[in-house]
């Protein structure tokens, strides 16, 4: 006969906060943030211009050369943050979605919010001929809404089905993808590459005023998922699991769901589709902390991890030329989704 495996230990935290953690998720999620302190260093240093980490301290606390602190300061620390605020923005949406629809399918991605946001947001660069931050992420936010309400709209039957919300959001997501091509190509062509190049996904050329309020935004929605994640393991064991223990269901998932799109549309603002990171971190996530539901802090963390990760690799695969991050992701997500798929189909879940 088999051992029983061990119960999860502890640790408590006293008042006011007044909660119990994970002493596993907490570890994984400390070991996390040190890897992403990590390839933060080494997205300072490297480039084509290989720079000290003593260099970049100095420059980091003002007492580098203008050359040194050009680089490191106005090219290199803004796509770097950005990287991890956009990679930890989408892990968080990924585990509401997955949360809700309870389906590791149930990504952003596929479900047409993403490309919501994404339609909205080449609606601002081509009809109002703007790629300002203020306007692309109002275009995206209410594209993405816009998109969860027909999606809602449709799969909602007495409740959410995860399966019947995934076929109605690839749906969806198929449409507006014609929609965006059509868009691109009747477009102006100086407009059409403005929109092509941001539609793609990438961390290319951002700087400080899209990171900015990227970062302070983050945090914002960020803490705003604290009190949700009870609520959210709660609906995680069904709704009418939910709802005899005391839960609200229907609250927790509108909520969740502005929530969740607010998270995604923020993202594609600053760095334009970048697709499968909401889809693999949740899962990594939820498999390095042995959780039986999909947590946020992991997911978010290694949301983090994996964009950063993934555009040094996009930054250095060639010599002398940055691929678009959405390029690298989709390379490596489209072989993850697969795996999923072939999964779920032996598990019955489709």
């Amino acid at each position: 006969m088999s051992a029983l495996p061990a119960p999860p230990r502890y640790w408590v935290l006293r008042r006011p906060l007044g909660t119990r953690i994970p002493v596993r998720t907490a570890t994984v999620c400390a070991v996390l943030f040190l890897l992403a302190l990590i390839l933060l260093g080494a997205a300072l240093v490297l480039g084509d211009v290989l720079i000290a980490p003593a260099d970049v301290l100095a420059a980091l606390t003002g007492g580098a050369d203008r050359l040194v602190t050009l680089y490191v300061m106005e090219w290199r620390l803004p796509r770097a943050l950005a990287a991890l605020a956009v990679g930890a923005l989408l892990g968080a949406a990924g585990a509401i979605f997955q949360t809700l629809t309870r389906n590791p399918l149930g990504s952003p991605d596929i479900i047409g919010f993403t490309t919501g946001a994404q339609t909205g947001g080449l609606l601002v660069i081509l009809v109002l001929g703007t790629a300002s931050y203020p306007a692309l992420t109002a275009g995206s936010v209410l594209g993405g809404l816009a998109s969860a309400a027909v999606v809602m709209g449709l799969a909602h039957r007495g409740g959410i089905s995860g399966f019947r919300l995934i076929i109605v959001g690839i749906a969806l997501t198929a449409m507006l993808a014609s929609v965006d091509t059509y868009l691109v190509l009747t477009a102006e062509l100086d407009l059409a590459i403005v929109a092509s190049t941001w539609g793609v996904g990438s961390l290319n050329g951002v700087a400080w005023p899209y990171v900015g309020p990227t970062l302070a935004v983050a945090v914002v929605l960020l803490a705003a998922l604290i009190p949700l994640s009870r609520p959210l393991a709660q609906l995680d064991l069904g709704e009418d699991t939910a709802r005899a223990i005391g839960a609200r269901p229907q609250a927790t998932q509108l909520i969740a769901i502005v929530l969740g799109v607010l998270l995604v549309a923020v993202a594609v603002a600053v760095a334009g589709p970048v697709a499968f990171i909401a889809l693999a971190a949740p899962q990594i996530g939820r498999r390095l902390t042995a959780s039986q539901g999909t947590p946020m802090l992991p997911a978010a963390c290694t949301g983090a991890v994996l964009l950063l990760g993934a555009d040094l690799v996009a930054q250095h695969t060639l010599p002398g030329r940055s691929l678009p991050v959405g390029l690298m992701t989709v390379s490596l997500g489209g072989l993850y989704l697969l795996y999923l798929i072939v999964r779920e189909n032996r598990r019955g879940a489709l």
